[in-house]
């Protein structure tokens, strides 16, 4: 008996594509309603401490910066910065269409559009320190 399997694209509603807010962006693939959840995954998020990572050159401590959750003196990162999915490279706007709970989960703020870049505010749960070197988005 063979099994039915899912094909790749099922659940997946968005694509990273060049950013008019900054660098790489995040964008609907289809219409998403508001309350859906982005991006289902058990993505494992692991806790270094700043201590551990004050030494570094500046382009990897850059890394850490622009991609990881950053509270109280610790960053939440991916297991490996090669595994990055999509929901780590969302930019940043003072109106954003998704919401992140406690538990960093994402969700359809509101109805967003076929081609409508995701865009989340990070200073809701994590320090910005990239905020001081561009220029923040209002999406």
């Amino acid at each position: 008996m063979l099994e039915k399997r899912l094909l790749p694209h099922s659940g997946v509603y968005t694509r990273l594509k060049p950013s008019p807010i900054h660098g790489v962006g995040v964008f609907a693939i289809r219409d998403i309603p508001k309350g859906t959840l982005l991006f289902e995954s058990d993505e494992e998020v692991v806790w270094i401490d700043e201590k551990q990572i004050s030494h570094l050159p500046p382009n990897l401590r850059r890394v850490y910066d622009d991609f990881c959750i950053i509270k109280d003196g610790k960053y939440g990162c991916p297991t490996n910065f090669n595994g990055l999915t999509m929901s780590w490279y969302l930019n940043d706007s003072s109106n954003p269409n998704v919401e992140v709970d406690s538990e960093y989960n994402m969700r359809a703020r509101q109805d967003i559009a076929e081609g409508e870049e995701l865009t989340i505010d990070s200073s809701k749960f994590s320090m910005q320190p990239y905020r001081s070197l561009t220029v923040a988005a209002d999406g």
